[in-house]
């Protein structure tokens, strides 16, 4: 009887939560519409092959709001993809959510809290964070939300990773402030696609979480024909120092030493 009533109070608070996230087995067939098109073509990031890389679509009631690419063996994501549609100004929640799907699969695909689900092994927990030095630094971040629903569905584990708090708070801030302002200067009327990422450094948070090297970014602005009419990649240190601005060509180079296989962030276009 207990463990029935426990059973039961897990499928409730799965379910009181508003926020979705699905695995899934290809976020481009699945919400496509966070990844740009230049020339008609979908040109998403680079999927890293292997079993510990996980697909999430990110929902908040009934609507996706970004894609994630999300590493269980470090426990950080990869990257976030979504669109950029101007920004407002938004209430910062203070609960983090983790993804039940990522744990099993059969699960419900709704975020909940980390006490809704026992054994947690393949992401972040709140507690590596705690005393840490770093915060969870947001890869789809609140500054870029266009509205509050969206701004409350990058509080999850998933989208987050280890970022030296002087570099969040300072440099990594600035760069996302110039690049929110950039794209609603210079792609107002316009599509305009977002991919920001980590890579995997050598330190660990309570010997589970892997504390990246780099933080990344880039944007793809493309006309109503799908043209590229504007492009720009970012990458700095995990601390803080001023990030460097380069081509999304030199970015993708960038990023395939860092990582080691090739890595492009929209498909190899958008140069």
């Amino acid at each position: 009887m207990v463990i029935m009533n426990l059973f039961t109070l897990v499928l409730l608070l799965l379910t009181l939560s508003r926020c979705s996230s699905e695995v899934v087995n290809s976020s481009t067939q699945t919400c496509p519409q966070f990844f740009a098109d230049p020339g008609g073509a979908l040109s998403p990031p680079t999927v890293f092959p292997g079993n510990n890389y996980k697909e999430i679509c990110q929902i908040l009631g009934n609507t996706y709001e970004y894609a994630t690419l999300y590493d269980t063996a470090n426990r950080i994501p990869v990257y976030s993809a979504y669109r950029f549609n101007g920004y407002t100004q938004c209430t910062r929640q203070s609960n983090w959510y983790i993804e039940p799907q990522l744990e099993n699969i059969n699960y419900s695909k709704k975020m909940a809290t980390e006490s809704s689900v026992t054994n947690i092994q393949n992401q972040a927990v709140n507690d590596d964070y705690a005393n840490s030095g770093y915060d969870r630094g947001h890869l789809a971040p609140v500054l870029h939300a266009t509205s509050q629903s969206c701004s409350d569905a990058t509080f999850t584990l998933t989208n987050a990773a280890p970022q030296d708090k002087s570099f969040n708070r300072g440099q990594w801030r600035i760069t996302e402030k110039a690049v929110a302002d950039t794209l609603v200067q210079n792609c107002k009327g316009n599509s305009a696609y977002i991919v920001t990422g980590v890579v995997p450094g050598t330190g660990k948070l309570k010997n589970r979480v892997r504390i990246p090297s780099y933080f990344w970014t880039a944007y793809c602005c493309l006309d109503n024909n799908q043209q590229v009419k504007a492009a720009s990649g970012f990458l700095g240190q995990n601390k803080n120092v001023p990030v460097q601005e380069m081509s999304i060509k030199n970015l993708d180079t960038m990023l395939s030493g860092l990582y080691g296989p090739v890595f492009n962030v929209f498909g190899g276009k958008c140069n």
